[in-house]
């Protein structure tokens, strides 16, 4: 039975993390791009379960700031979110993380250009195209997504709430939807920037989105900035 993941991003402040990692999702995000107003700046995650996996985001930054961070934090996973080319994350795999790929999609989206990637890649994250590389609070059209031909798996993101949960649990049993194995939140579970609603994201998870569970026996939250 298919298992969709959960992924939690923009995370910020200690007892914040503190209290999200309660709530046992599968990837918490950190955001390194040091225009976003949810960059992490602490000198340390706080710890949590080993279960949950570090993920780092980056936008366009250099190989060595990328593995500094990665040594610093003990991350598992890299999100490239800027103009990386497929070479800089097949370099980036030799460093045994996971990596993924975050595209922004618009209605007239090429996957095309997709396709140097898949060999270099763990998964492709598909964000709505917008002012910022990511967590501008809206979501784009998901039917695009029937254009996509490659079995790369992917992450749903981009504005992803509550109020998405009946549309999601339809999408993932779609063609379209069969490659996607986690879905990505952020700002629409933020009391302020960076500060997750616990209570909300809560009952997200335990009421909704496990309907999605039990319906495609599962759902992760997000994207970034």
């Amino acid at each position: 039975m298919k298992q969709i993941q959960l992924k939690i991003c923009g995370m910020k402040y200690s007892e914040n993390i503190q209290a999200i990692a309660e709530l046992q999702p599968d990837y918490l995000g950190f955001i390194f791009w040091e225009n976003s107003k949810r960059r992490f700046d602490l000198e340390e995650i706080p710890h949590f379960d080993s279960k949950i996996k570090k993920l780092g985001v980056f936008v366009d930054s250099s190989m060595n700031e990328i593995t500094a961070r990665k040594n610093q934090f003990d991350l598992n996973v890299i999100q490239l979110h800027g103009n990386e080319t497929a070479a800089f994350c097949a370099k980036l795999k030799e460093q045994n993380v996971e990596v993924i790929k975050a595209f922004s999609i618009s209605n007239d989206f090429n996957f095309n250009v997709l396709k140097q990637y898949i060999s270099c890649v763990d998964y492709f994250l598909f964000d709505t195209k917008g002012r910022l590389p990511g967590g501008n609070g809206i979501t784009f059209d998901w039917k695009i997504l029937g254009d996509y031909s490659f079995q790369t798996p992917y992450l749903l993101s981009g504005g992803i709430g509550t109020t998405e949960l009946d549309a999601i649990k339809i999408f993932l049993e779609t063609e379209a939807g069969k490659n996607c194995i986690a879905i990505d939140v952020n700002s629409r579970f933020e009391l302020k920037s960076g500060y997750k609603n616990e209570n909300k994201l809560r009952k997200f998870k335990k009421i909704k989105y496990q309907q999605i569970i039990c319906k495609i026996c599962l759902l992760n939250i997000g994207s970034m900035v």
